[in-house]
């Protein structure tokens, strides 16, 4: 079965919004557009439950109920217990608390694998806990291609590594990694997992369950929702770490690695991301019961969709003498985020691009440590053309004859 794109834009009011007729978004990697019924949550919430949740009081209990939905619902459909999901800020805020507790964990001298493909966000936090006694290695990506070797993690494991930090997928390279089988590596050595999950989750939420990782972090801002950063700490690991929250509240596994106030509102509406995904499933004809397979149903609808519009923009770059693919040119290898680097800036031509009605972006995109290992000037940066399972094939068309006349 083949994904009804009517359908999908219609639960998407930008895709009505009369400032954005004519344009075709393609920095989805950058945050994606917000679905009907999340909004619906967060109007909801703001109008008749925005009261302190949890009291008796009608209003109030509504609010908890809500809040109390959306980790229930995500946390299945992730294959993981409701009290393993938890809401923080953003995605860099939660891993920098995790970092924290990682630094309480670990002893001096032990060691932590991060790569130079990542976002710096699962990448920066990491690499400070050096300044603490905690030795950093870091699993360098291939300079030509960007992809991340599995002998050369073999190599770097030993019995003092006690975490490795990687992406699911780059916001730059693109190239989805095997995480099941660097995971099962990591696990073999004696070290626990960290899975930036940012640049992936947008494509279809994973069975983290099925993954094995013990920390799969994501931001809901990207994946159609609220600016949440969504943490996934599963429960053998999360009762291992120091608690980072009040005193009161370390006996919470959802709470635990959660030190603000949580934002209320936000964690409703994310409900609002569950109730997409199973309009989507009910719509296609889906399983009926398990919540792991109507999203796993769900996951393989936008892959596939994407995967057919994907490939054209690769043929059509992958051979051009003015520009760089970078990772893969397969676009069942990769996810539908595509980076060029360019023989000028890349800022001025993603400006080019928008005249014309291609909204796209170019920059380091915080991958600083990725572009200089590619050996591409962080400060000229790349182009990169980001979309996911709601784009038509016709803005992709679109955006082919706009890039060939603006390059």
């Amino acid at each position: 079965m083949s994904l009804d794109i009517e359908f999908v834009r219609s639960q998407f009011p930008a895709f009505a919004e009369p400032s954005l007729d004519g344009q075709a978004f393609f920095e989805n990697a950058g945050g994606s557009y917000t679905c009907q019924p999340v909004i619906d949550r967060l109007t909801r919430f703001y109008t008749q439950r925005k009261v302190q949740p949890y009291a008796p009081y009608q209003a109030s209990r509504l609010a908890g109920e809500e809040m109390d939905e959306a980790r229930q619902r995500l946390a299945a459909m992730m294959g993981v217990e409701t009290d393993e999901l938890s809401f923080g800020p953003s995605t860099t805020q939660n891993t920098y608390v995790l970092s924290q507790a990682f630094k309480g964990f670990m002893e001096k001298g032990e060691a932590i694998i991060v790569t130079n493909q990542d976002h710096e966000a699962n990448s920066g936090p990491w690499r400070r806990l050096a300044e603490h006694g905690i030795e950093v290695r870091e699993w360098q990506i291939d300079p030509q291609s960007g992809h991340l070797n599995l002998e050369d993690l073999a190599e770097l494991l030993d019995e003092k590594v006690r975490l490795v930090c990687f992406p699911h997928c780059s916001n730059v390279v693109g190239e989805i990694n095997p995480v099941a089988d660097i995971t099962t590596m990591a696990h073999t050595a004696g070290a626990f997992v960290c899975v930036d999950g940012v640049s992936y989750a947008p494509h279809g939420l994973p069975n983290v369950g099925d993954l094995g990782a013990d920390i799969y972090l994501f931001s809901a801002y990207k994946t159609y929702g609220p600016h949440q950063g969504v943490m996934v700490v599963r429960r053998a690991l999360a009762e291992l770490l120091p608690n980072q929250a009040h005193f009161f509240n370390g006996d919470v596994g959802y709470k635990r690695f959660t030190p603000a106030g949580p934002d209320h509102a936000q964690i409703a509406a994310s409900a609002g991301m569950a109730d997409y995904i199973d309009m989507l499933c009910d719509h296609h004809a889906g399983p009926e019961s398990d919540p792991a397979e109507r999203a796993s149903f769900v996951h393989d609808l936008m892959r596939a969709h994407e995967v057919k519009l994907l490939q054209p923009v690769l043929e059509a770059v992958k051979d051009r003498n003015d520009v760089r693919l970078i990772g893969p040119d397969d676009a069942n290898l990769r996810a539908p985020t595509v980076a060029l680097q360019l023989k000028t800036p890349a800022e001025p031509i993603a400006a080019e691009l928008a005249k014309k009605g291609i909204m796209a972006g170019g920059g380091d995109f915080y991958a600083v440590r990725a572009l200089k290992a590619l050996g591409i000037d962080p400060a000229a940066g790349v182009l990169r053309l980001s979309f996911t399972h709601y784009t038509s094939e016709n803005e992709v068309k679109k955006l082919l004859t706009v890039l060939d006349e603006v390059l």
